[in-house]
């Protein structure tokens, strides 16, 4: 068969799709190499053909060959050195509109969180506690098997709601994915909010979870997408800050609340959850979607004009559209496929494995018993009244300390943020379990151990608890974003129920009453965490994605990844890395 003629500059120039078709028609690695531009704009476009690659030399050890740049590099190469050059001062002034579209479609995170948080305070609260539960030595309590029914909301809709919304979000995008798991929200809230018995409550909050669940993936994907590589870190954390913020909303309302005798005491913490509702939904259809699914979808126009609202006007948007459709297209070359299975195939195993290792991590070091902060704490011995208050200041603490580790993340890499992090929070987990290990428990224990869990949180939102969220946009490949995100929410809501079933039972006055003896359960789960992370956990602080994708094909070592120097293949090998 005699092999298609090669691809010359042409006049007219070639308009994308003709690009496209030719480039096809060629060696499937060749380059497709454009200094402007995708689509039919108002500037000139020259679509010329580059040094095709040997199939060979892609799936060599080596992995990924860089190939000699052409003349029309130029855009793109300049493209890719602005992005690693640009300072966080210098992307806040070209990407205002990205920041602020990020943290707007995060606000649903603090919906996830404020439910099961007021849910958990619930237990603590004496009118819930009498409408709901029975009497035991003279005072009300809710059995650990409701407790467990009723928080397996959160968990059950992670799993469910994080696995089904990865494929509306293919299918309709990052926009309508979001605005209709709002809407679903707004109707669900009112099964919670007239429910006069526990069986319907329960009823209510697994359906209400499984699409609160959604958010988890929705808000990290769509930051990792429109914001650049200096900003990436800042707003993929900001999803655990919005996770701070609805858990400390939801303890600040319930202590307000908890001292009312009707039944209103736990109807308003549910009715503020249409509040977040009443927020979003005028910004929702001024959302841009995302560019990286539109050029999946080829429909390059609409990523052109999406990058447009998202950046400011110095920004070359003809060269960073050109970024995006080379890193997918190398990735459908590296055999990067956009299915759940793609996610166990090839280098896409290692990297699923970091995404479900570093959230399972948050689980099993004891973050789950925030859930439950107020009433470990009176149950540790704290006055009810008290218990309300230190679970406040508890997720005070942890806000601030979120806020603090933006911060850490400008000037530590993220492993070493991880595993630093994780040694702090067993440390102090061993401490609680030894305090509460001396005999006839003397005063003041039940404060101390308080204390060291407000510290705990502390320090587990100055690393384990932000980071993570980084760890999952940056390590998951650009065609599986939203699907390994979801996979690994998944995993750690199946790990997260675990801890549903167990915590209530570990700490009930009725069952174990382990109290601060959990310390030794957390601690002992936190060193398996600690050996794997060290392992594990590849440095990926200031790499573009390109970069990812090609050390990870090649299979770099985790350890060598800070210092790992590799060539941009999009830019045919003129970006030294």
């Amino acid at each position: 068969m005699t092999p298609p003629p090669p691809c010359r500059p042409s006049n007219p120039p070639l308009s994308l799709d003709e690009a496209a078709a030719c480039l096809i028609s060629q060696d499937p690695f060749s380059r497709l190499d454009t200094t402007h531009n995708y689509g039919s704009v108002n500037s000139t476009t020259t679509a010329n053909m580059g040094v095709p690659v040997e199939p060979a030399m892609v799936h060599d050890h080596e992995g990924l060959a860089p190939q000699k740049p052409g003349a029309g590099d130029t855009a793109i190469v300049e493209a890719i050195n602005l992005e690693k050059d640009l300072t966080f001062r210098q992307a806040i002034k070209m990407y205002p509109a990205s920041i602020a579209w990020s943290l707007f479609v995060s606000i649903g995170v603090i919906m996830l969180a404020f439910d099961p948080q007021i849910v958990g305070s619930m237990f603590a609260m004496p009118q819930f506690q009498k409408d709901f539960g029975y009497e035991r030595d003279g005072e009300y309590i809710i059995s650990a098997a409701w407790q467990t029914g009723l928080s397996m909301g959160s968990p059950i809709g992670q799993l469910v709601g994080a696995l089904a919304s990865a494929y509306p979000m293919e299918r309709w995008g990052r926009k309508w994915t979001f605005f209709g798991c709002v809407v679903l929200t707004a109707l669900l809230v009112l099964i919670q909010f007239f429910a006069r018995s526990i069986e319907v409550l329960l009823v209510g909050e697994l359906l209400c979870g499984l699409v609160l669940g959604c958010f988890v993936v929705i808000g990290p994907t769509y930051a990792s997408e429109v914001c650049p590589m200096s900003l990436r870190g800042y707003l993929t954390s900001f999803t655990n800050l919005c996770f701070v913020t609805g858990q400390l909303l939801g303890n600040v309302v319930t202590a307000v609340t908890s001292e009312l005798d009707t039944h209103w005491a736990y109807s308003i913490p549910f009715a503020l959850q249409w509040f977040w509702v009443i927020v979003i939904l005028p910004g929702i259809f001024f959302i841009p979607e995302s560019p990286w699914w539109l050029v999946r979808k080829g429909r390059m126009e609409e990523a052109r004009a999406s990058l447009g609202k998202l950046s400011s006007k110095g920004v070359d948007l003809d060269a960073a559209l050109a970024i995006i459709y080379e890193t997918d297209k190398l990735e459908q070359e590296t055999e990067a496929g956009s299915t759940y299975l793609d996610t166990l195939r090839g280098s896409n195993l290692r990297r699923t494995e970091l995404a479900i290792g570093v959230y399972a991590t948050q689980v099993l070091s004891g973050i789950y018993l925030i859930n439950y902060g107020t009433y470990f704490f009176q149950q540790a011995g704290l006055p009810t009244q008290s218990a309300f208050y230190m679970g406040v200041g508890f997720l005070a603490v942890g806000w601030v300390c979120t806020v603090l580790s933006w911060f850490i993340m400008a000037r530590f890499g993220r492993r070493r943020i991880f595993n630093i992090g994780l040694v702090g929070l067993i440390t102090l987990m061993f401490i609680i379990g030894i305090l509460d290990s001396i005999p006839n428990r003397p005063d003041g224990v039940a404060w101390a151990e308080s204390t060291l869990m407000l510290v705990w949180n502390g320090c587990y939102d100055l690393s384990v608890g932000p980071i993570v969220f980084v760890i999952l946009g940056e390590c998951s490949a650009t065609r599986v974003r939203s699907k390994t995100i979801a996979v690994a929410t998944a995993a750690q809501a199946v790990v997260g129920i675990l801890m549903t079933i167990a915590i209530p039972y570990m700490i009930n006055p009725d069952q174990a009453n382990m109290q601060g003896k959990l310390g030794y359960f957390f601690g002992g789960l936190g060193i398996i965490c600690l050996a794997w992370g060290y392992f594990r956990i590849p440095e990926t602080k200031g790499r573009t994605y390109e970069e990812l994708d090609i050390m990870f094909d090649r299979g770099v070592p985790a350890k060598e990844f800070k210092d790992y120097k590799v060539e941009s293949v999009i830019a045919g090998g003129a970006v030294p890395q």
